[in-house]
């Protein structure tokens, strides 16, 4: 959560020529309504089936930043798709600055307060790490400089944005 998902992606899209996608936004537009008013209307369980849909049908296509969601580890099916489908960089932030990035908790149904942002980053962290490929820490680091770092990796990796020769 207020990882910088979105923002990464998008300037690593930008400097890469590659498409960018942002799951939550994606799944807002696609429902026309909001992520909270999904979650009101459907419910937790109702929302994380769409997620997977979509998950699912962006996975296959190539080549493609994916930006998820922090709740997208939460289904199994989502972790064997992130795990069989691409490289996946977790981009890692504690609970307190993800607490001092939201500028609006009425937007996000499952961060309201420093506590709560404690025991959802806690209690996914191993679903995390399940998933990653690799990992980059977000902690007082610009969005240019996380993008910096993730196009490193994805580069050694051969992934993203190689150099001709």
């Amino acid at each position: 959560m207020v990882a910088g998902k979105t923002s990464t992606s998008r300037k690593l899209a930008r400097t890469c020529g590659v498409a960018s996608v942002d799951l939550d936004a994606y799944v807002e537009r696609r429902e026309g309504k909001t992520i909270n008013q999904i979650f009101s209307e459907v419910g937790e369980e109702g929302f994380r089936a769409m997620e997977t849909e979509v998950l699912r049908d962006f996975s296959q296509r190539d080549p493609l930043l994916v930006s998820c969601g922090g709740g997208v580890v939460l289904k199994s099916e989502n972790r064997e798709i992130l795990k069989r489908s691409g490289f996946v960089v977790y981009l890692k932030v504690t609970a307190e600055q993800a607490y001092a990035r939201v500028k609006d908790v009425s937007s996000r149904p499952l961060f309201r307060d420093l506590e709560t942002a404690r025991k959802t980053i806690d209690g996914r962290l191993p679903l995390y790490e399940e998933v990653a490929d690799a990992s980059v820490d977000t902690v007082d680091k610009t969005v240019a400089q996380v993008a910096r770092e993730v196009r490193r990796i994805l580069e050694k990796e051969g992934i993203l944005c190689q150099q001709r020769r």
